[in-house]
C-alpha cells in the first residue's frame, strides 16, 4: 500500500509543480501555525475557525497541518500524494466556505469585499496532477521507493 503513495517517476514536471505549490502554500501555513507573515498563529487561527466560522476543531486542525506540514512535505517531496490531497481539500473548503460568494476573479483592484476563487482552481489543478504523478525527481518519496525496491531484489 505504501508503495502506491511513494511511487513516482524521475520527472521534472512534478518537481516543478510540487515546489511551486509548496512554496506558495508555506507562508499561508506559517501564518496559521506560527503567526509568521502577519498571521494569527495556532491559537488565533483555531479560535477564528472554530468560533467565528463554526468549523469543527478536527477539521480546523487538519487545515492548519495541511497548509504548514503539507507544504513542507511538498517542498521535500515527502508523502506528496497525501500532502496534495490535504491541500486540495483545503482549497475546495476555502472556495465553498469563503470565496464562492465573491465570484471567479481575484480582487486585483481592491474594489470588492473579498477574493474570488481563481487561485484556488490553480492550486486544485496542481494537487490533482501531483496525486496522479507523485513527487517526481529529487524527492524523499522517490528515494524511499527506490530504497524499498532495491531491498526486494
Amino acid at each position: 500500500m505504501l508503495n502506491k503513495f511513494l511511487a513516482t517517476e524521475k520527472e521534472y514536471g512534478a518537481l516543478i509543480l510540487r515546489l511551486a505549490l509548496g512554496v506558495v502554500m508555506f507562508p499561508h501555513g506559517a501564518q496559521k501555525l506560527l503567526g509568521w507573515f502577519g498571521g494569527s498563529g495556532f491559537a488565533g487561527t483555531m479560535h477564528h475557525f472554530t468560533e467565528n466560522m463554526g468549523i469543527p476543531y478536527l477539521v480546523a486542525l487538519l487545515v492548519v497541518l495541511a497548509e504548514s506540514l503539507g507544504a513542507i512535505g511538498l517542498v521535500v517531496g515527502a508523502l506528496t500524494r497525501i500532502a496534495a490531497f490535504g491541500i486540495g481539500c483545503v482549497m475546495v473548503g476555502a472556495i465553498v466556505t469563503v470565496h464562492w460568494q465573491y465570484g471567479f476573479f481575484m480582487n486585483w483592484s481592491g474594489s470588492k469585499a473579498g477574493e474570488g476563487f481563481e487561485y484556488h482552481i490553480l492550486a486544485i489543478g496542481i494537487c490533482l496532477a501531483l496525486l496522479l504523478r507523485g513527487a517526481g525527481a529529487f524527492s524523499v518519496d522517490r528515494w524511499l521507493a527506490e530504497k524499498k525496491a532495491s531491498r526486494s531484489v
